[in-house]
């Protein structure tokens, strides 16, 4: 029925709940709704990443200003003069054009650069940039513009069949390509609507189901130990994130993850798994400042006036270790660390990836804008290793207690 032809899968797929579908999302009526989350939504497409993304706010500004300025000659020189036959002929691409920047020069729109609009975003896992979030320069935004009005937390899952299924939480805007190969969707706490308001995106649906299975079935033995609490949208928040992270549950479902959004099955004891999944989004979405693990740290004498230490940023997961540049090098590694991965490298290859120095393919950033320096933020970048090993580690233990 599903049109799959080849590696089918026989399991209770159908049976579980799902975390969202489109029905949902534009259901008129809670007679339409049958899924936990009302609102999700796709990972930021901006199409020009190396003009309104960079780790530095400053860098950042300089960018889009530029780009802003010449953009506003162009419509200057061209609008009235241009069709949408002949603009792709007529255009200067010193600048990166899309479509939707394209049809503003042919209705005549002007930018204006505001300085509120760079925000902080999660462009990789457990990696931030600052991003210039406009509707201009962003290609698509999708629902980001609703769930992001003020603070949020999203459950990004990893959607199509070129990776293994992941999934992260965090609190700021995720980039489409947060898994670069396959894209994110993501799943909201809240929502919010065209006056900032905030409501739950959990749905009343969901809350039903959940406390009818959990609550109507505690059993003696559970209530003579404790006072059972009701469950609440955050509870199932958090049970979520739990499930998406058991082995077993992605072992089973392997396929179906691979062809459509979750589906949430009822395990026996929600408040373990929902204690579980509050652990892991803690540690998540509060990387940067959880305890950093006591790596050892061996720097080479002789190198600390040189300028221009090349960065190498290189594992060795044989060895435990990781060499920052010529001088620094990482050691005591934890080999388990290594094993909590998100799509096709561990997070802590996900830091290293993204902070090495690479020659920007863009030929305007690459001859005017291309500033970045490892050096710069070396130290960062070390105290960064540190705290994700620790949130690799413990993500690894409390993954083992669902084993």
């Amino acid at each position: 029925k599903d049109h799959n032809w080849l590696n089918l899968a026989t399991n209770s797929w159908a049976e579980l709940l799902p975390v969202a579908t489109k029905q949902t999302k534009y259901a008129k009526s809670s007679m339409e709704v049958d899924a936990i989350f009302e609102l999700f939504s796709l990972g930021v497409v901006t199409a020009r990443d190396e003009w309104v993304y960079d780790f530095s706010r400053s860098h950042l500004k300089d960018k889009v200003s530029f780009f802003i300025d010449f953009y506003n000659q162009e419509v200057a020189r061209l609008h009235g003069q241009a069709t949408a036959q002949t603009i792709g002929n007529l255009l200067d691409y010193t600048i990166k054009w899309t479509r939707a920047v394209k049809n503003d020069l042919l209705e005549g729109k002007t930018y204006q650069y505001q300085d509120n609009l760079i925000t902080e975003t999660l462009y990789r896992p457990f990696v931030k940039a600052n991003m210039y979030f406009s509707k201009e320069l962003n290609e698509m935004q999708y629902q980001m513009p609703s769930i992001f009005a003020k603070n949020n937390i999203v459950i990004a899952v990893k959607i199509g069949n070129r990776l293994d299924f992941c999934a992260l939480a965090s609190k700021y805007i995720p980039n489409l390509a947060l898994y670069s190969l396959d894209p994110a969707q993501c799943l909201p706490l809240y929502r919010y609507d065209s006056a900032e308001q905030r409501h739950d995106n959990i749905t009343d649906f969901a809350l039903a189901r959940f406390r009818e299975r959990y609550q109507t079935a505690q059993t003696s033995e559970v209530l003579k130990t404790s006072e059972v609490s009701e469950i609440k949208k955050l509870d199932i928040f958090h049970y979520v994130y739990a499930v998406l992270h058991d082995p077993a549950y992605r072992a089973t479902y392997e396929l179906n993850l691979k062809r459509e959004l979750p589906r949430i099955p009822f395990y026996d004891d929600f408040w373990q798994w929902a204690t579980w999944g509050q652990q892991l989004m803690d540690l998540h979405v509060n990387f940067e400042t959880v305890t950093p693990h006591p790596l050892e740290r061996k720097d080479l004498t002789g190198f600390e006036n040189l300028l221009g230490l090349k960065a190498k940023l290189r594992a060795d997961k044989i060895a435990n270790t990781i060499e920052i540049d010529d001088m620094t090098t990482l050691t005591g590694i934890p080999p388990q660390a290594w094993d909590y991965r998100l799509g096709n490298r561990s997070a802590l290859e996900w830091v290293l990836d993204r902070y090495k120095e690479k020659t920007p393919s863009d030929p305007t950033i690459a001859e005017q804008f291309n500033r970045y320096r490892f050096a710069d933020y070396k130290e960062q970048v070390i105290d960064l290793l540190a705290r994700v090993c620790t949130v690799s580690m413990e993500t690894r233990q409390i993954v083992r207690k669902m084993e």
